[in-house]
């Protein structure tokens, strides 16, 4: 992920085609939350000198390059929850969890960036970006609400 890629105003990332595993852009909206957290980001960027001119959201801590891998990170994580996952499963939890919010699937498919195949696909130019930004930011607001009664959990357990 690129700075140059995302419009705070709008609140829109711009996958570059290039970069997009099925070679098509992608627009992902933001939610607020994660407006919240690339904000954070850039300026914990900026108070590091060195990466504070970094073309990139996670620039690696060694050189001018991205994080490639993120098996550290997820190794961190692993070992803080005690669960054994891999990072794909992210992706696939949100997507379960959005069927079960009553999220239509062709909704969460535009999401994820699924190639559509079928007759309709030809057919159907429509962006789905409403409905995108009306999943992300259910699924926003759920996984707050998910994240906040563990938070109340683990202190009630303290």
């Amino acid at each position: 992920m690129q700075w140059s890629e995302i419009d705070f105003e709008s609140r829109w990332w711009t996958i570059p085609a290039d970069k997009s595993k099925n070679h098509l852009a992608h627009r992902v909206p933001l939610s607020a939350a994660a407006v919240r957290v690339l904000t954070a980001v850039r300026e914990n960027n900026l108070k590091k000198k060195r990466i504070a001119k970094s073309p990139w959201v996670f620039p690696s801590p060694r050189g001018n390059d991205h994080i490639r891998e993120m098996q550290k990170a997820v190794q961190r994580i692993r070992q803080t929850a005690e669960v054994d996952f891999r990072a794909h499963d992210f992706r696939r939890t949100a997507a379960s969890m959005m069927a079960s919010m009553g999220i239509p699937r062709l909704t969460i498919s535009k999401i994820l960036n699924h190639v559509e195949r079928g007759v309709t696909a030809v057919y159907d130019r429509h962006s789905y970006d409403k409905e995108k930004r009306e999943a992300l930011g259910a699924w926003s607001r759920r996984l707050i609400a998910i994240v906040s009664e563990l938070g109340e959990v683990r202190q009630a357990a303290h």
